[in-house]
């Protein structure tokens, strides 16, 4: 018997390099776990339906738990010559009790059983990613704990903009990892669907309970048109999706603790064990794994660009070119999961420089909004307080002096109603406490947040 599960209506024999090419056994033997599980659930299904006896049954899981154990232990999965792991598995229970495994087949399709497999896979690498988005918003609130006293320079348009606390700073990228895994969470309602039992594309004729796999597999619902269940591939867009917007996020922080840890920014020190030297100047001391992070973010979206492009001119209902979906999944559960992993032990390795944060943030300016909000305290309409604070830093710039080392006397050549309580809206290290609104950078917010994070976490 050859090792293609097809062929009755064949009189030549396929050509090597049709096999070499339109094989899949090369990637999808990573779902072999799958396969065997959701054979194991239809066998027990056929047995219950009286499709196949009890007895059947019995030695076709014995056997598919066998060969499950030698797959386990890496043996079998060198026979490259099969077309898919689907067809390894088949053929290796068929060599073992003959025609009797040829029943396991009845009621099903590659295309329902592919597209099962496929949906188990992705539960799973769900589930494993928001593990790992956990653990990085841990080292996340850990770092904004430990530093929820540092002042630092926030940024827009990557000059300094105002004063802000370095936790903020922190739990605003706890607040992207978050959307992250609502993302994902809320996606398991559409990939935890049921396919099998849609046939080819039309459905089954023999009386299959496709509730009972569902249940036994931890399906929610089962699909409800075979024509869709056996082409949709709409979950994996979405994984893919998500695992893009969630790689850019990681992207942006890695961007940050590249620049952060430079010499011309000097907020940051990376950990020895976390970062490579150069093979010619002996001084250098690379951030090479953030840089990597953001570097492997463009092939996760090249994957989701790809598996779009497959997907966009596909008739009803199974074609060929949805095999093109598995390796662009598999890399970027690949991808997500290493960069996650890397980026959770790489937090917890940095440490804050506190007097060079402090001092760009002293410096730059970063009061002038607090100044225009002073003027509005003492009357002014804010655009007027406005256009008045920027020629007061137009004069100070002129002057080689920051804000709050000009004079009363100065002052008050631009707003006569500036009096001496303006130092303390002009003190750099008083200004994030003003910001009380929910979701400000003031100390009594950032604390809330980390809070209400601890309490999300411990969940």
């Amino acid at each position: 018997m050859g090792k293609n599960v097809w062929g009755g209506r064949f009189s030549q024999e396929t050509d090597a390099l049709v096999n070499a090419f339109n094989a899949s056994i090369g990637f999808d033997r990573r779902l072999y776990t799958y396969d065997i599980d959701g054979s194991m659930a239809h066998c027990r299904m056929l047995a219950k339906q009286g499709i196949i006896t009890e007895e059947e049954c019995s030695k076709i899981q014995e056997n598919l738990g066998m060969i499950k154990r030698e797959l386990d232990h890496g043996d079998l999965l060198d026979h490259d010559d099969y077309e898919d792991i689907h067809s390894l598995v088949e053929k290796t229970l068929v060599g073992r009790i003959g025609a009797l495994g040829q029943k396991l087949h009845t009621g099903r399709s590659r295309n329902d059983q592919v597209a099962l497999d496929v949906r188990l896979y992705v539960r799973d690498a769900v589930h494993r990613v928001m593990g790992l988005i956990r653990e990085n918003q841990r080292a996340l609130v850990d770092l904004a704990e430990k530093n929820l006293h540092v002042i630092m320079p926030g940024f827009t348009h990557l000059q300094r903009a105002q004063p802000v606390l370095l936790a903020h700073h922190m739990m605003a990228y706890y607040a992207m990892l978050q959307r992250d895994l609502t993302r994902f969470e809320e996606s398991l309602v559409r990939v935890n669907v049921m396919p099998l039992g849609s046939g080819a594309l039309a459905g089954s004729t023999f009386d299959l309970e496709r509730e009972m796999v569902a249940e036994e597999l931890g399906f929610d619902t089962v699909s409800e048109n075979s024509m869709d269940a056996v082409s949709d591939r709409d979950f994996v867009l979405e994984f893919l999706f998500n695992a893009a917007t969630l790689m850019m996020h990681l992207s942006r922080l890695s961007e940050e603790l590249v620049i952060w840890s430079s010499e011309e920014f000097g907020f940051v020190e990376i950990s020895d064990a976390f970062c490579t030297g150069s093979s010619m100047m002996p001084q250098k001391k690379n951030p090479d794994l953030p840089e990597l992070i953001r570097g492997k973010t463009g092939r996760v979206y090249g994957n989701l660009m790809a598996l779009l492009t497959a997907l966009k001119g596909l008739p009803l209902t199974y074609n060929k070119d949805m095999q093109e979906d598995k390796e662009a999944l598999f890399d970027s559960a690949d991808t997500v999961h290493i960069c996650l992993e890397v980026m959770g032990r790489l937090l917890g390795q940095v440490s804050f420089r506190e007097e060079r944060l402090r001092e760009a943030a002293g410096k730059g300016y970063l009061v002038a909004t607090d100044l225009a909000d002073y003027l509005v305290v003492k009357g002014s309409t804010f655009r007027d307080a406005h256009e008045v604070v920027g020629r007061m830093v137009l004069f100070a710039m002129d002057q080689g002096k920051e804000l709050h080392e000009l004079t009363i006397k100065e002052m008050k050549t631009f707003y006569r109603q500036i009096d001496e309580d303006v130092y303390e809206w002009l003190d750099p290290y008083r200004s994030p406490d003003r910001k009380k609104t929910l979701g400000g950078t003031a100390r009594e917010r950032v604390q809330e947040a980390i809070s209400k994070a601890k309490a999300e976490l411990s969940h």
